[in-house]
């Protein structure tokens, strides 16, 4: 169970104040101009640009540029350094994931280019050398791209996410295979999107075992990011959610576990013998308010806690 210090209370209503903040960081982006502004800035070497230069990139005067400027810096979007008689721009730390979701809109940044796809089958050869051939790497890194791309529609992090997976299903392959001998037990998350009661457990369950457990997630239907309710709802109890991702189920995953838990994925996952195979009837945090996500998150940190107790008995055994 959860401390019983732990205040785990529904906070009350967003203040008026905070609600007017919120709405002037909104109003702050909302014009073709700025957000031209902010996309410049975010890819700019460094994260920074002077006046004069976003200005010439846009084909505006500086005194335009420098209004647009000024509505940012004092919303809190923007940071204004003064070096010398040089002023560089860029985006308040605390608003840098705001800005980027923002100004990322371009389809083609789901599109990864075949040099970065060679690249990453290329280091996961060195990393897998004697296991799997480059052939079988490739395939694995191209599958896990299309995978990712399509059904989890992942747009953000493609290339890394893809070779995290890729290396995740490479190594779920050798063990599921008897090529890598690994004693330390596999835990396998399943629910429908991978964005909410999977990514609970297996951030729990990493947090209190640490290297004494394996842990994997995916979903039936994975959804393209996580419910921000999530990592709101782990990080009031001091937990990571540890750069965690939806991704699809894959054969190979559920063969190397050695404990597959679901959550109300129903007979997605396939069933492969000695394996401990348990199914967890919980909500859908989608659906739920913050006080149901909490509650939600409760019930699966006790299942959690009882079912590291019983995987260190096992290897106590």
């Amino acid at each position: 169970m959860l401390p019983a210090d732990v205040d785990n209370s529904q906070p009350g209503p967003l203040g008026r104040a905070e609600a007017e903040q919120i709405a002037r960081n909104l109003r702050a982006m909302a014009d073709p101009t700025r957000i031209q502004i902010l996309s410049l800035i975010v890819e700019a070497p460094g994260g920074r640009r002077p006046v004069t230069e976003l200005a010439d990139q846009l084909g505006l005067t500086q005194p335009t540029v420098s209004h647009h400027l000024r509505l940012m810096t004092d919303e809190g979007l923007l940071e204004r350094v003064q070096q010398g008689r040089q002023v560089w721009y860029s985006i308040m730390p605390s608003r840098v994931n705001d800005v980027f979701d923002s100004v990322r809109t371009d389809p083609v940044a789901a599109v990864v280019a075949p040099p970065v796809l060679e690249r990453i089958a290329a280091d996961l050869t060195i990393r897998f050398a004697g296991t799997f051939s480059p052939e079988t790497v490739t395939e694995y890194v191209r599958g896990s791209y299309t995978l990712l791309a399509d059904r989890a529609r992942i747009t953000r992090y493609l290339p890394s996410l893809t070779a995290r997976f890729a290396a995740d299903r490479l190594h779920a392959l050798a063990r599921a295979d008897g090529l890598i001998t690994d004693k330390t037990p596999d835990v396998l998350f399943v629910c429908v999107q991978n964005a909410g009661r999977s990514q609970l457990a297996s951030a729990i369950l990493r947090s209190l075992a640490g290297d004494r457990v394996r842990v994997l997630t995916a979903g039936s239907e994975p959804a393209g990011s996580i419910n921000p309710k999530i990592i709101t709802a782990l990080d009031e109890v001091g937990i990571p959610l540890g750069g965690e991702y939806p991704k699809p189920l894959t054969d190979e995953v559920v063969r190397a576990a050695d404990y597959v838990i679901t959550m109300g994925c129903g007979d997605a996952c396939p069933i492969y013998p000695g394996r401990r195979y348990l199914d967890w009837d919980l909500p859908d945090p989608a659906e739920l308010s913050m006080a149901g996500v909490r509650a939600v998150r409760d019930d699966i940190d006790a299942r959690v806690r009882a079912l590291l107790a019983e995987i260190d008995s096992m290897n106590a055994a």
